[in-house]
């Protein structure tokens, strides 16, 4: 035994200098030690992320991309690309995300091994806000604090998916999504005939909208299926996904405010069908879908078929961007939310720290029952005959890194409800707001924000009680 130490010992001094206490037989610490609780993993994995990065750390080589390279850095924005609904990434662009605490703990489980094995994720996020307002009934259309003054849980949110390979060009992938959302802001992504009766089918008990305070709702739903060979990629969804051109998004991690647009607030959230997405080069992407019209699912009564159209354009510099759609499109009478909408988005990059996106749309209704000639604007069913509500749309949205853990965004906005049918008021309206983003760790961030805004023709904030309303507001997501 004696003899086994000192060569042992003779062994550990001839290794290099640095080398000596390495060893692939070192056990694992922290997330990975699978000696531990799923539990311990777990709160191991948070620590790791609360840990500043090491300055003097190897860089992570860079994963193959085949596509123009990244406009800007996540974090500290909510997105490292420029927009394209309908897709995780633009094709040619790698899987992006972060590996967050719930699978580094389930790394050591033949559940957590499979899932690496098969590149599927599981993770999501917890979502609360408190706000202060000069309003004391109503926020709205300010969304998603629609009750003021109050601390609100607005959503918990848990996603399984499995992105397909887009950068590869040698195989048809798959991929597939499933979001489940919980809290306050189903208010606002409730598709009809998808657990839509908490919503629609209940007694008020919300003094803001109705219906069931909390609710359940499957957010998104679908596959993909990537074909390399058409064009320079092309992406096939079958499923539930979010309407194509906002800036915005119901999900909080995905925005550069905690509040919304009121553009945003009353438009289309998410359609229902099949979806095309085609790469023709790095400059160009065209999308084409047939769904069943706005926020209605295609076996509802409902639902009508419905067109939709968006063209990409980013230039070689990566310096703009544009995006013009026809988020929805057909013959039909208006029914539940089926309205017709144009949308235009430019983006403009002054530098890898400082962009701005800047959208509009013109939205309407055919024959909407109670618009029709000798109505009163704002007041459903004061004509005796339908008529076309109308709706146009301007928002801006300003966007600085301070540092890789803060940023910020001043939003400034026009909405114009011509006929009242989208907010209720038949007016114009204005809105400022000013947030930042604080990324507390890669798991935890944390945004205060200032709004003010008012109407022009008629009151309509606080149930039609005031002409403006100033607020602040602040949230915190906690990743898992």
């Amino acid at each position: 035994m004696y003899h086994k130490k000192l060569l042992a010992l003779a062994l550990l001094l001839a290794l290099p200098a640095g080398q000596a206490m390495a060893s692939d037989d070192a056990p694992a610490t922290g997330s990975a030690d699978c000696s531990k609780g799923f539990g311990s993993r777990l709160v191991a994995a948070y620590r790791e992320d609360a840990q500043p990065a090491d300055p003097n750390a190897p860089a992570a080589p860079a994963p193959a991309r085949r596509a123009l390279p990244s406009p800007f850095e996540s974090a500290p924005f909510p997105s490292a690309e420029w927009q394209l609904g309908g897709v995780a990434y633009p094709i040619g662009v790698p899987d992006l995300n972060s590996r967050y605490p719930l699978e580094k703990a389930l790394s050591c489980t033949s559940l957590g091994k499979w899932m690496d094995k098969n590149r599927i994720e599981v993770y999501g996020w917890l979502n609360a806000s408190a706000n202060i307002s000069s309003s004391s009934h109503t926020n709205f259309p300010l969304s998603y604090a629609v009750r003021p003054n109050r601390v609100e849980f607005n959503q918990s949110l848990f996603r399984i998916e499995r992105l397909p390979d887009t950068v590869q060009t040698d195989h048809v992938d798959w991929g597939m999504h499933v979001d489940i959302l919980y809290g306050y802001d189903y208010h606002f992504t409730t598709m009809k005939g998808v657990l839509s009766n908490q919503l629609l089918n209940n007694h008020p008990s919300d003094q803001a909208l109705g219906g069931k305070i909390y609710g359940v709702d499957p957010m998104l739903f679908y596959g993909d299926i990537y074909i390399p060979w058409i064009a320079e990629g092309m992406d096939v969804r079958i499923g539930r996904w979010l309407s194509l051109p906002d800036i915005e998004a119901q999900f909080s991690p995905n925005n550069y405010l905690l509040t919304h647009s009121i553009l945003y607030t009353v438009d289309p959230y998410t359609q229902m069908g099949v979806l095309t997405t085609t790469k023709l080069n790095d400059n160009w992407t065209v999308q084409l879908g047939i769904n069943g019209s706005n926020d209605v699912a295609v076996w509802n009564h409902d639902a009508r078929p419905s067109l939709q159209a968006c063209v990409r354009w980013v230039s070689s510099s990566n310096n703009d961007m544009l995006y013009p759609c026809a988020n929805n499109f057909n013959t039909s009478d208006y029914n539940y939310n089926n309205v017709q909408q144009y949308v235009l988005t430019w983006g403009h990059r002054f530098s890898q720290d400082v962009h701005m996106l800047t959208e509009a749309y013109r939205m309407y209704g055919r024959n909407v029952p109670g618009y029709g000639p000798g109505g009163t604007p704002g007041v459903a069913g004061s004509a005796p005959t339908a008529g076309q509500a109308q709706e146009f749309g301007l928002v801006n949205y300003f966007n600085v890194e301070l540092n890789p853990g803060n940023m910020i965004s001043f939003r400034n906005e026009f909405y114009n409800d011509q006929d009242g049918q989208r907010t209720g008021y038949a007016t114009r309206y204005t809105s400022h707001t000013l947030g930042l983003t604080h990324w507390v760790s890669q798991d935890l961030e944390i945004r205060p924000e200032l709004r003010y805004e008012r109407s022009y023709d008629e009151p309509a904030y606080d149930g039609g009680r005031r002409s403006h309303q100033a607020s602040a507001l602040v949230d915190a997501i906690l990743h898992y």
